[in-house]
């Protein structure tokens, strides 16, 4: 196919890979005179009328995804019975190709990278898009140094029931979820169990199982135990080697429950590496950069005092320990039942949404999300906002109903994206909540909230009403605006 040009438009110049469903191809958009890439489906698949629209749906779906850490969809087509999609081109090299030339990667790149896929991952599952196929092959590395995942959705789209097409269902098996082996339904921990095993391999330089066939790898990933990373990876730390494990965890019960919740791990421990380390280089000190302020307390972008190292070899200590004990699902944590530090959970009502400084309503079909017991796959999200200040506006929360006065000591508050203020008010045991916001008590604050954030409440009164209220939303992973999504809330102290 080199030289034909699809749709009077992109002239294929060269192959750029090929696996068991497309080809890709380096072209030429004619029309803005730009390089790019185009997938095409392969001849044999492309007539199975059912493959044909999954892919073109799947398409439209990836379409729509716009993140610094996404390999972008600019354009779709059919030409003469042949379906093709047009990626952004990226000027560099697969992960795969990295590993291939260098080896094991510094342990701070490493968990760099893992961090960058991650958050394509997150920007992805927001659009309820899981990626299927998290492989080393599946990430370039651009001019810039910057991790960006590609291949969304495609084999998600063209799977078929069994494990007899090999390439067709489970692509290279290295990397799949044991959930994915057995044929089973696969959700968002999947891909986290995919982004487990290439961190692993970019830890160690190496995949953790070999077989002769792929699916005997398959069947390695739901019987076998991961090797250990240390006998490869000795100057590995705990903290590092922890989330691996979670991570890579047989029972999704107890995996990371979201990519989101292994990303923000990833950033503590990227910053205690650095303090490890006395600092970081390439592309783990932009990454550090990026990671929220209230986690930038250890390590500075370049150097680390000798108080920073003392105080990264506690953290690894720490953070290895909760790492460790959340694997084996004993850990602590705002998902959990019972107890969870700060009192007991007290039992709440209902929910109501609160914008008295605008239309009145925010998502209000949402409210019974963040109770429902559910810490991250449900939640109930402010409107998209153009900018910070919410169109003039103070601010806009949700509050929470005890049915009867209780004696709060903390609000505990899971958030899909983390970087927002908020401040928490309480209100006194009448028959309704108060209208105005000047009726509402300020107990607490936090601010550059993160996807998990215990705020505590100063000098506990009882209120039977507690209001998180939103003073300043964060920007959407995508790009469309501001706003915070909470998934779970939580009060903590005396019913």
């Amino acid at each position: 196919m080199i030289g034909t040009v699809l749709s009077d438009r992109y002239r294929l110049e060269s192959k750029l890979g090929s696996g068991g469903m497309s080809t890709v191809y380096l072209a030429i958009d004619e029309t803005l005179d730009r390089p790019v890439a185009i997938k095409v489906l392969h001849r044999e698949m492309s007539d199975e009328a059912d493959q044909l629209a999954r892919f073109r749906q799947e398409a439209r779906s990836a379409a729509r995804l716009s993140h610094p850490n996404l390999v972008g969809v600019i354009d779709a087509g059919d030409d003469q019975g042949r379906p093709y999609i047009v990626f952004e081109y990226v000027d560099g090299e697969t992960l795969k190709q990295r590993l291939s030339r260098e080896g094991p990667l510094p342990i701070d790149e490493a968990v760099a990278y893992a961090i960058e896929v991650g958050r394509g991952l997150v920007a992805a599952h927001k659009r309820k898009l899981v990626h299927r196929d998290v492989k080393p092959q599946n990430v370039l590395i651009d001019s810039d140094g910057s991790a960006k995942i590609t291949d969304f959705g495609i084999a998600r789209s063209l799977e078929t029931k069994g494990m007899t097409v090999t390439g067709r269902v489970l692509g290279t098996t290295d990397y799949v979820s044991p959930e994915q082996a057995m044929g089973e339904e696969v959700d968002a921990r999947s891909d986290v169990y995919s982004l487990g095993i290439v961190l692993y391999e970019m830890l160690t330089g190496d995949v953790p199982y070999e077989a002769e066939t792929q699916v005997a790898v398959a069947m390695k990933h739901v019987n076998d135990p991961m090797p250990d990373v240390f006998e490869l990876r000795p100057d590995c730390s705990a903290a590092v080697a922890a989330v691996v494990d979670r991570a890579t965890a047989k029972d999704q019960e107890y995996r990371y429950r979201s990519v989101g919740e292994m990303v923000s791990d990833l950033e503590a421990t990227l910053e205690v590496e650095a303090a490890r380390a006395g600092g970081t280089s390439g592309e783990a000190t932009t990454v550090l950069r990026s990671v929220p302020r209230r986690r930038r307390s250890l390590a500075g972008p370049n150097r680390v005092s000798r108080a920073g190292i003392v105080m990264g070899l506690i953290g690894i200590a720490l953070i290895a320990a909760a790492l460790i004990i959340g694997s084996s699902g004993k850990l602590p944590d705002i998902g959990g039942n019972g107890s969870t530090g700060g009192g007991s959970e007290i039992k709440l009502s209902n929910a109501v949404d609160f914008d008295p400084e605008g239309d009145g309503e925010e998502h209000s079909d949402e409210l019974s999300l963040p109770i429902d017991g559910n810490p991250t796959g449900t939640a109930w999200s402010t409107e998209t906002y153009t900018d910070e200040s919410m169109s003039g506006k103070r601010g806009v929360g949700i509050y929470v109903n005890a049915g009867t006065p209780v004696t709060a000591e903390a609000v505990q508050v899971r958030s899909a994206v983390g970087g927002w203020d908020a401040e928490v008010r309480s209100a006194p045991g009448d028959d309704s909540a108060p209208q105005a916001l000047d009726g509402w008590t300020v107990v607490g604050a936090a601010t550059d909230v993160g996807t998990r954030e215990t705020i505590p409440i100063d000098d506990p009164q009882p209120s039977r009403f507690y209001l998180v209220w939103i003073t300043k939303p964060a920007e959407a992973d995508d790009g469309s605006g501001f706003r915070v999504e909470i998934d779970d809330i939580r009060l903590l102290g005396k019913s």
